[in-house]
């Protein structure tokens, strides 16, 4: 695919971070401005090297950790897309380009780099926003990650970004009061003592969180006139008559074309069904619902979607390449994407074992809608599907129950 084409260099060893008293001022006036509160649990005499692990629900999660970590240097693990047009920048401030959800021995030794030379390592684990304000799925890798490195473990989970800046309407809806907490969970001497499973365990544990049952134990209404646009986006299954694709949303309402049914998103981020039983009133409990379905078709092994496409390739950091037309097809082999770049034909295929999640965007850029985000080793691929008889976020769900079923397929045998 697209011969010729120069990749982006992701062995070019990473450089030390720079500039950080400028991104400390520049991140300042954000977390003045939402009354952020950062509180440090056992941290007392922790220093660098260590590795950090944050959670990722909107795009202050950076600034926060800059505050967090300063004056320290740390590399922040960033995917492709956001070096763009100014990778000589990211490269000044120390990040490190990945690929999203892919096997990458580079990487590693990019972390091992920056831990030997006396920094922080900075990853973001669920490798994307969270779609619903709950945790995203982890890679099992990362107790081995942490014993490799064999350097502190310190995870910093911010509560409130998301509420702030859903990943489904981003506009800043005015939230002060958002906290962060930045805790030590293992030390170097309990990391080498610990089993890289219970390493595991322990990160999954500590990224247990829920920014919807946050806002209401903190009483935080948020008034913003728009705050359910979008939001038909994470829950694009009725709960009224269970169809699928016909949810809609606008203002603070979010309703069914199928049947009818609305719900009002109060200024505690709760619904109220306006002409019947609410059902779920807790978002989050909503998605699930819709997880469990997904997980029905899986197991039943009834689990299908074909559509035809555009793609956007993303091979370096210079511009998004059109591809052109493609079929994509999501069933319980996985993904297989077929087309022509405009040289040859390709068919690519990502097996369920492969991929434990999937990135995802809404209306990306304003270019062509919603899409998925798939990798190989050197591209980069934005899947566009057609029409409007589709759900990325269903795709996502999917694949973490396919890479699932999988892994219990395999602990069968």
């Amino acid at each position: 695919m697209l011969k010729g084409v120069e990749r982006f260099d992701l062995k070019k060893p990473v450089g030390r971070q720079h500039l950080r008293g400028l991104m400390w001022l520049l991140c300042a006036p954000s977390l003045v401005t939402h009354q952020n509160r950062l509180t440090k649990v056992r941290m007392d005499g922790i220093k660098p090297p260590y590795l950090l692990l944050c959670n990722h629900n909107a795009f202050m999660d950076f600034k926060v950790a800059t505050r967090a970590v300063f004056p320290h240097r740390a590399n922040y693990v960033v995917a492709i897309d956001g070096f763009i047009g100014r990778e000589w920048l990211l490269r000044l401030i120390g990040c490190i380009c990945k690929r999203k959800f892919t096997k990458d021995v580079t990487l590693v030794r990019q972390l091992r780099r920056v831990v030997e030379r006396g920094d922080i390592a900075a990853i973001y684990p669920e490798a994307r926003y969270s779609l619903c304000v709950t945790t995203a799925c982890l890679p099992a890798s990362l107790g081995k990650l942490a014993k490799l490195l064999g350097v502190p473990v310190v995870t910093l989970i911010c509560h409130g970004h998301h509420v702030n800046s859903p990943f489904w309407n981003l506009p800043d809806h005015k939230v002060r009061g958002t906290e962060a907490t930045m805790t030590c969970l293992f030390t170097a001497d309990k990391v080498q003592q610990t089993p890289h499973e219970a390493i595991t365990a322990a990160i999954e544990q500590a990224f247990v969180y829920d920014d919807f049952q946050w806002q209401k134990e903190k009483g935080i209404e948020i008034p913003y006139k728009d705050r359910a646009k979008g939001l038909h986006k994470v829950l694009y299954q009725c709960a009224a008559c269970e169809a699928e694709y016909r949810m809609r949303s606008e203002g603070t309402r979010l309703f069914c074309d199928a049947c009818g049914a609305s719900w009002e998103m109060t200024t505690l981020g709760e619904l109220q069904r306006v002409d019947g039983d609410t059902r779920f009133s807790h978002i989050p409990d909503w998605y699930e619902w819709e997880r469990t379905n997904v997980r029905r078709e899986v197991e039943a092994g009834t689990y299908q979607f074909s559509c035809d496409t555009h793609v956007d390739a993303l091979p370096n950091a210079r511009r998004f390449i059109p591809i052109g037309k493609a079929t994509l097809t999501h069933n319980m082999q996985g993904f297989r994407l077929q087309g022509n770049d405009g040289e040859e034909d390709y068919d690519l295929t990502w097996s369920p074992a492969s991929l434990y999640s999937c990135h995802i965007e809404y209306d990306y850029l304003g270019k062509h809608g919603d899409c998925v985000d798939l990798n190989t080793p050197t591209d980069t691929l934005y899947i566009y599907p057609e029409g409007e008889v589709f759900s990325v976020t269903k795709l996502a769900l999917a694949t973490e129950e396919l890479h699932n079923h999988a892994m219990r397929q395999k602990q069968e045998k």
